[in-house]
């Protein structure tokens, strides 16, 4: 998922970036080159994040014995102060402030689509055509029985 979004994003800006074409490919090659020097870099920074919030958020339903959004935003201001370790300790409390609140936005929104779409998951009893009930107050007769078969008509829910 990195390596794709950076393709695409370096792309962009190795095109915007490149030099007013002197020939047809020289724009192309920019994008290509900016594309094999950057992207990488990209997937492999959102790797180590993927890696690192997914392995606090597994240790964190372990932990609490419970999955739910919690596990994730603590996950995710663990990751933020983790990986903002080497830049100090001020550098740490930024990083695992905005990564809690990251992803706090994003469970609540989660949370909320989930809440609003619940509707269309409402089991909904079938609609069925019942013939009109009978007028008289007494309950309705199965049709007579044949003679062979033991004589009187029978009532349903007897």
């Amino acid at each position: 998922m990195g390596a794709i979004g950076g393709s695409i994003w370096h792309g962009f800006k190795g095109y915007r970036n490149s030099p007013r074409p002197a020939s047809k490919g020289d724009r192309f090659a920019g994008t290509i080159a900016s594309v094999k020097s950057r992207a990488p870099v990209v997937g492999g920074g959102f790797a180590v994040w993927s890696g690192l919030f997914n392995a606090g958020d597994c240790t964190l339903v372990a932990l609490r014995g419970k999955e739910d959004s919690w596990n994730a935003i603590m996950a995710g201001a663990a990751t933020g102060g983790i990986l903002a370790a080497r830049s100090g300790p001020q550098a740490i409390a930024v990083s695992a402030a905005f990564g809690g609140i990251i992803l706090g936005i994003m469970e609540g929104v989660g949370a909320m689509l989930g809440k609003l779409s619940s509707d269309s998951y409402k089991p909904v009893a079938p609609q069925i055509d019942l013939p009109p009930a009978p007028s008289s107050g007494t309950p309705a007769t199965a049709e007579p029985a044949p003679a062979s078969a033991g004589g009187a008509p029978k009532r349903f829910f007897q």
